[in-house]
């Protein structure tokens, strides 16, 4: 492969009026490339397992608009069936019976659902359970884990990884101390410091909310034990346990990563995949629970674009899609090609490096590891992977922004874009 120098004039100049106008030119932080240097290439049109920006560069994706293409970018089906729902109307802020269909698939297909809520985004999914913890409970702590991203609520603004890790911030100005004093932190995959936290605020914890497999400091798994130990932990102390599965919800399996690991959380978060690439969001557990919220119970939330039809019927579409014999196997078998080939490339270059990989999500990190939390994750030479970053972008291959975000394959991407990536990162790391 020849390495040549991108040509991004129109992103460039794109870019440049783009500040002017919104902050920072863009519409969320990660996109301005600030962790991975250079300028953000503007998207044009998306394809399959493939994107183009407005000068025409082609590249391989593997962010995926973060997580919902899992079945490619456009999937023909999909699209085919959001063209006949658009002749129905593209909002209803009404019952429709399309939210019947997409709320009895989940329910099928996520172990501790009974009843579901949908909403917009993941961060609306988050702030609707915290409130449902804490309704359910009478208490009004909680405990989140360090690095662990749940959306840029208030209360969840603490040591939140992703987008707040990229740009260097503790957490965010603005955020009240009142809104994050009953927020309680602890190290990922540390039981320990969980028993401790339970152990000095007895009877005050509402529950523990994290990401079941972070996506959001990096790709960390969790430790043999961890998940049931938190399961037994909530348990034991009358609290609730919540898997925010908005990145691992229908990735890592049909039914997440409690139908994975087998811990069966109270309540879970989803977003991403069940909307096809449309905004969505929704929270649901067991029936007890969630017959707090309104209007079945006292516990408040709603919103005028909730279960929107476009959005359902992408989401149904895409369920299907992934209901179909082989998925996941084909899945982790090319995920699993692409990070061991990328960790065997990095480490005959003479890099130190560690990741992996599980289903259809991957990351690499630039340090010795293993990487067991955000501290961990931190150790990763974030310079290193800015210049990885840049000259795979130069051989058109799309990964990630950030350091501390993982990657994401489809069912769109071949074995040709599996050995062409392979094939860049070769390069690409015989170089820095």
């Amino acid at each position: 492969m020849v390495y040549t120098t991108l040509q991004t004039t129109k992103s460039e100049e794109i870019f440049a009026a783009a500040q002017k106008l919104m902050p920072g030119g863009v519409s969320s932080p990660v996109r301005a490339f600030k962790s991975v240097g250079g300028q953000p290439i503007v998207f044009d049109r998306v394809q399959g397992a493939y994107v183009w920006d407005v000068d025409g560069n082609q590249y391989i994706d593997y962010v995926g608009t973060w997580g919902p293409a899992i079945c490619g970018h456009a999937n023909p089906e999909v699209i085919g069936a959001l063209r006949e729902a658009l002749e129905k109307g593209t909002s209803f802020g009404a019952p429709c019976y399309l939210e019947n269909v997409l709320a009895e698939m989940v329910i099928d297909a996520v172990p501790c659902i009974e009843m579901v809520r949908f909403v917009n985004s993941g961060t609306e999914a988050c702030m609707g359970v915290l409130r449902l913890m804490r309704a359910f409970t009478g208490r009004e702590k909680i405990i989140k884990f360090q690095g662990c991203y749940h959306g840029h609520a208030d209360s969840f603004l603490v040591q939140a990884g992703s987008g707040v890790a990229t740009l260097g911030l503790p957490d965010s100005p603005g955020v009240p101390k009142a809104a994050t004093s009953a927020t309680l932190t602890a190290p990922y995959n540390d039981l320990e410091a969980v028993k401790e936290l339970f152990k000095n605020n007895p009877e005050e914890i509402a529950g523990v909310i994290l990401e079941p497999v972070v996506g959001n400091s990096g790709f960390i798994l969790p430790d043999a034990g961890f998940l049931e130990g938190l399961r037994e932990l909530t348990q034991d102390h009358g609290a609730l346990l919540v898997f925010d599965e908005v990145m691992t919800g229908f990735r890592i399996a049909y039914g997440g990563a409690q139908e994975r690991f087998g811990v069966t959380p109270d309540l879970t978060t989803l977003g991403k995949i069940i909307g096809g690439g449309l905004p969505v969001g929704a929270y649901g557990g067991r029936a007890d629970i969630m017959s707090m919220v309104a209007p079945a119970g006292p516990m408040y939330q709603a919103g005028t674009l909730s279960g929107n039809p476009l959005a359902m019927t992408a989401g149904i579409k895409t369920l299907e899609l992934l209901q179909k014999s082989g998925v996941y196997e084909q899945l982790h078998e090319k995920t699993q090609r692409l990070s061991e080939g990328l960790l065997n490339a990095a480490q005959e270059a003479g890099h130190t490096v560690c990741g992996g990989s599980l289903s259809a999500m991957f990351g690499m990190f630039f340090c010795e590891g293993p990487v067991h939390n955000y501290d961990d994750a931190k150790l990763s030479d974030a310079t290193k992977f800015g210049n990885f970053h840049r000259g795979m972008l130069e051989r058109g291959i799309y990964l990630a922004p950030s350091q501390f975000e993982a990657g994401f394959t489809s069912l769109a991407h071949t074995d040709e874009d599996i050995e062409r990536t392979l094939a860049a990162a070769r390069e690409v790391l015989a170089t820095l």
